[in-house]
């Protein structure tokens, strides 16, 4: 490709042009709502959560180069076919880690204090049944987190900041000693709060299901904002009805969006569309990532954080190679 070639890079899924055209810069040219002409001829692509980059859509993108994904799931990306292919699929940690943070706290905050069922009850002119909904404290009391990455790290920060005791467990992160948990029965036992962050693999699917739940103390709050296959609905619902769970925050479904449970209809349910990573400030930042990444790409410098396993260095020759 000459210097002087324009670049194409389209948007899959919703991505404010305004906000990465000036980071891709003069020589590339973005189209926020591309045909199936531009995904044909297109250098780059700039993805978002809920779409799907699969063998159909690789074999319509013959000239793809590098897939950007907004956020760092890489779930619904064919990973082994970009890998075949040499197409970096560039991520973008960091991006959202405080607004998923908060939104785990919000979830805490929630259950916590009862907010939903005493709305309800304010709401039907039933407010001297008050103390038939004990609200609870986060000060004094211990959040288990699994997996310690940034978020779990950020999350553990503003749980402390409520007078909270954190433990984590985490068996490829260095976890403060502390704070560090040895195995997950420890960490169920110690914690009244639970929250979940943690990649979907072969090992977690299912990871909270009846035989965990039944190792949690009674009254627990389980918060899920990473992956909605982490957690066996139908042993959740059963966990809640026992008071095994005394409330589950949900941010994240599987499939998405979700087909009605009966657990959603529960009082000490939360439920939020998958948005808690999606602030305006967070999604501003994950945009100007994604970009900069697809720019990085094109421009033959390596890029900050790249999901598949591929060598970049070989991906780059093999490219010059062909020009």
């Amino acid at each position: 490709m000459s210097q002087t070639t324009t670049k194409l890079v389209v948007g899959l899924g919703p991505v404010t042009a305004s906000v990465v055209e000036p980071i891709l810069g003069s020589g590339t040219r973005f189209v926020e709502n591309p045909t199936p002409e531009d995904i044909s001829n297109a250098d780059g692509a700039i993805v978002r959560a809920a779409y799907v980059v699969d063998k159909t859509v690789l074999d319509q993108a013959k000239k793809l180069k590098v897939i950007a994904r907004t956020g760092v799931g890489f779930d619904l990306v064919d990973i082994e076919e970009s890998n075949r292919r040499g197409i970096p699929v560039v991520i973008t940690p960091g991006s959202n880690t405080n607004a998923v943070a908060e939104g785990v706290m919000a979830h805490i905050l929630h259950l916590s204090k009862r907010l939903g069922p005493l709305t309800k009850l304010v709401a039907s002119g039933k407010f001297n049944e008050r103390t038939n909904y004990p609200v609870g404290d986060l000060e004094a009391n211990t959040l288990g987190i699994i997996g310690y990455g940034r978020i779990g790290q950020r999350v553990a920060h503003l749980a402390k900041a409520f007078g909270m005791s954190v433990v984590a467990f985490d068996p490829y992160a260095q976890i403060p000693t502390e704070m560090k948990i040895d195995s997950l029965g420890e960490l169920f036992t110690k914690s009244s709060v639970i929250s979940l962050h943690l990649p979907l693999t072969s090992e977690t699917k299912s990871l909270i299901n009846s035989e965990t739940l039944n190792q949690l103390n009674d009254g627990t709050i389980l918060i899920n904002c990473s992956r909605g296959a982490l957690v066996d609905l139908d042993a959740a619902l059963e966990a809640l009805n026992s008071g095994k769970l005394a409330g589950l925050g949900l941010d994240v479904f599987d499939p998405e969006p979700p087909i009605h449970h009966p657990f959603f209809d529960h009082e000490n349910v939360v439920l939020t569309p998958h948005v808690m990573g999606l602030s305006k400030q967070a999604t501003l930042a994950t945009f100007i990532d994604a970009a900069k990444g697809v720019r990085d790409v094109l421009d033959g410098v390596e890029p900050k954080a790249i999901a598949n396993s591929i060598s970049y260095k070989e991906v780059i020759q093999n490219r010059k190679e062909q020009e």
